[in-house]
């Protein structure tokens, strides 16, 4: 099982692009594109935070934090956890940003987007506040979510948030492909789901194959 999900990250096709997303390289934005929605059923804005929640309660629930990753080096916290339960700790702020920017604030379903912690922080930790998809870890059997990526370049680590077939949204991490062609593909063949594994009794957000984290976005007052 291992194998086989290593293979299918390596055989993915890369493509290269020039100037990623740029005003050279303009994205058209579909006729039909969805706006994602929040809690309050507003559209998200990419100029403010937002909390991603669970839609569920109690011990299904708790929200996405950044936390220290165990046994990391890195001089900041670098790990993409979520809380045991709703009740206690608010989740870290995130922002979005996405790949259709220069048509304005909004955040679309299947839009290609970067996702940053929206937190106050040194100068040495700034790229420690976005988020990507680190090396297999073959302990867990999958590749776990942490900070230290890029924003708007060609190996930066491009999500996707669509809609969920349960209770509002999912998150995708979809490698550079094809995909990038198309910003606005609903086609996730080359998309990998965002879910939990359990690392040293927390919750720690990785690649899975099946049950991903089904989430809403909170405004951050």
């Amino acid at each position: 099982m291992k194998c086989l999900f290593l293979l299918c990250l390596c055989l993915v096709p890369i493509v290269v692009f020039s100037s990623t997303f740029t005003s050279k390289n303009p994205i058209n934005l579909p006729s039909d594109a969805t706006p994602v929605l929040d809690v309050a059923g507003k559209e998200l804005d990419s100029r403010l935070s937002y909390r991603i929640v669970s839609t569920f309660w109690g011990a299904l629930g708790g929200d996405v934090y950044l936390g220290k990753s165990p046994n990391s080096d890195a001089p900041c916290a670098n790990g993409i956890f979520r809380y045991n339960s709703d009740v206690g700790p608010s989740g870290t702020p995130v922002r979005f940003i996405g790949s259709s920017s220069h048509f304005g604030q909004g955040i679309f379903e299947n839009e290609l987007l970067n996702i940053q912690f929206a937190i106050s922080t040194s100068k040495l930790c700034v790229s420690y506040t976005i988020w990507k998809v680190g090396d297999y870890d073959a302990s867990l059997g999958t590749m776990l979510l942490e900070t230290g990526g890029t924003i708007g370049q060609a190996d930066s680590s491009w999500f996707k948030i669509v809609k969920s077939s349960q209770f509002g949204y999912n998150l995708l991490y979809c490698p550079v492909t094809s995909t990038m062609i198309c910003p606005f593909s609903s086609d996730d063949q080359f998309c990998l789901k965002v879910g939990v594994v359990h690392q040293n009794g927390k919750r720690r957000s990785a690649l899975v194959k099946d049950n991903p984290l089904d989430v809403s976005f909170k405004q951050v007052q």
